[in-house]
Formats: C-alpha cells, sequence, structure tokens
C-alpha cells in the first residue's frame, strides 16, 4: 500500500525483527530492489546488522539520544570506534 502513492522515503521500522533467516532475506532483497527500481530512498531502523549491511549506504548509529556514528557501511564495518566495535562484535558473537 505504500508504493500506491509513489513516496520518495519510506521508512521501515524492524523490517527483520521475528522472521525466520530465509523470509528475512527475502524482505532485504525487495528493500533493496525498490530502492533501485523504483529510485527511492528507505530508512530502516533496526538492531539487525545483516539487515543494515543489505539494504543500507549509510548507518547512522545512535547511542543515548545521540548521533555517535554516521558513515557508509563500509566505514561503519570498518571503524576503530570502540563503541562500534563492541556493538559489531556483539553482533558477531551473540555475547
Amino acid at each position: 500500500r505504500a508504493l500506491m502513492r509513489d513516496p520518495r522515503i519510506i521508512l521501515y521500522d524492524e523490517p527483520t525483527t521475528g522472521l525466520d533467516p530465509l523470509t528475512s532475506v527475502k524482505i532485504n532483497d525487495l528493500i533493496a530492489e525498490m530502492n533501485d527500481r523504483l529510485r527511492i530512498t528507505s530508512i530502516a531502523v533496526t538492531h539487525d546488522m545483516l539487515s543494515a549491511f543489505k539494504i543500507g549506504k549509510r548507518i547512522a548509529m545512535l547511542h543515548e539520544g545521540r548521533v555517535a556514528f554516521d558513515g557508509s557501511v563500509r566505514e561503519f564495518r570498518k571503524s576503530a570506534d570502540p563503541m562500534v566495535r563492541r556493538f559489531l562484535e556483539y553482533q558477531r558473537d551473540g555475547i
């Protein structure tokens, strides 16, 4: 329904939360395809880094109500910032 009005921006709130891994991949692929094909901007609020890396071009990380990081996916993954490192390592290890 959101696409019927030809939006320029779509906001997703945890688009893959609670989904099985295969459905999550399909949703991420659909969002990425819509971004490219329809030339829309998507903003996704998510803690699912696989999703963020698949559909995102930029990552903004919030901490205590402030933007703690803002940059490309590549910059985020390579960041030396201790907070970003802890977050990424937690995501990877599930500690």
